[in-house]
């Protein structure tokens, strides 16, 4: 089974190329591939804090960059890393979601913001797919 995320090269920043069946699944791809750029072992990471999430956004691309970067706020700011994720609600502009995380004492990849740089998701044989790219 693919992790259903792909560490592309990128000239100047982090990209990965992720997939899904599903956009629920696409969001937790990309929050799973987000969180194995700023941590080496993500599952060592206790998962001690809870927090529940709620984001409202224009379309599903603004979504999926809302959703990298709050997690990636959490990380930089309050060195916390969240990585399991329960979706309960999904919509192309809405998202409820309870994470999971633990604290870290460095993160091995700082990532400053998610952009939409090129960013589209697209339907592939086998779901979604899309490109995203990390301003590190």
């Amino acid at each position: 089974m693919s992790a259903g995320f792909t560490e592309i090269e990128h000239t100047a920043d982090y990209a990965l190329h992720i997939t899904g069946r599903d956009l629920a699944e696409l969001l937790v791809n990309a929050a799973r591939g987000m969180v194995s750029l700023m941590v080496a072992d993500p599952a060592a990471l206790a998962a001690e804090v809870e927090q529940w999430l709620e984001l409202d956004a224009l379309d599903a691309e603004s979504l999926l960059v809302e959703w990298l970067n709050e997690l990636a706020y959490w990380a930089e700011m309050e060195g916390l890393v969240f990585h399991q994720f329960e979706l309960h609600r999904v919509t192309p502009t809405a998202l409820q979601a309870t994470v999971r995380g633990g604290h870290t004492p460095a993160l091995q990849k700082h990532i400053k913001a998610v952009t939409f740089h090129n960013l589209q998701i697209i339907e592939a044989d086998e779901g979604l797919e899309t490109t995203v790219v990390f301003d590190v």
